[in-house]
């Protein structure tokens, strides 16, 4: 292994060795934490451009998820391929990103047509209760998919993703991608169901 001390270079090193001293204590870890994020910006700055489309918010969104890796580096498996753990941690720091944007517009948007039916009398707080209860419902049982159904499901009906795009995306032939997205949706429907009949039973309904 080269020479890890003050004149190491760190651009020669690879990802391994440079994740190992950025792990450490020494005085190179700032220099090999600077030659991981020059190596890899670009690949990191291009899945969530996938998700975003929009310039800025990439950029916002790659500082994130550098961010992250750098406090989750003692998380990673010193054998593992650092490349590879580090496409599953910015894919799914864009997925988080995304699904708490849409809770965001979403609430944004309820609040709104509440403000309007209030204004005009048509406020039915029954019926505001029972959407936000269905809505929580579905977020329970997507949270309780596996994590490639959820997301084929995620990529799918919530962000609305083409099937191309999704197989880009995920970089899986167009017939995985179709299967998990079936698969996701009879689970997600069978965890409904199931959530529907124990509130019911909860609350003494039959039927």
């Amino acid at each position: 292994m080269p020479d890890t001390g003050e004149s190491v270079s760190v651009s020669e090193l690879e990802d391994r060795e440079l994740i190992k001293l950025c792990r450490g204590n020494g005085s190179v870890k700032e220099q090999a934490w600077e030659e991981v994020v020059r190596r890899f910006r670009r690949r990191v700055f291009g899945i969530a451009y996938k998700f975003t489309g929009r310039y800025e918010e990439s950029q916002d969104l790659t500082q994130e998820i550098f961010l992250r890796v750098f406090r989750s580096l003692d998380k990673f498996d010193a054998n593992a391929d650092f490349g590879t753990w580090l496409y599953s941690v910015s894919r799914n720091h864009c997925i988080d990103h995304y699904r708490s944007g849409r809770r965001e517009r979403e609430s944004l948007v309820q609040h709104e047509v509440h403000l309007e039916e209030m204004a005009s009398g048509r406020f039915d707080p029954y019926r505001a209760v029972e959407v936000r209860d269905k809505r929580e419902m579905l977020l329970k049982a997507l949270s309780g998919l596996p994590d490639k159904l959820r997301e084929a499901v995620m990529l799918r009906d919530i962000k609305e993703l083409t099937y191309q795009e999704i197989v880009e995306q995920l970089e899986l032939p167009e017939g995985t991608v179709k299967s998990r997205i079936n698969r996701g949706r009879l689970e997600l429907g069978r965890a409904l169901v199931a959530m529907r009949n124990r509130s019911k039973r909860a609350n003494g309904i039959n039927g």
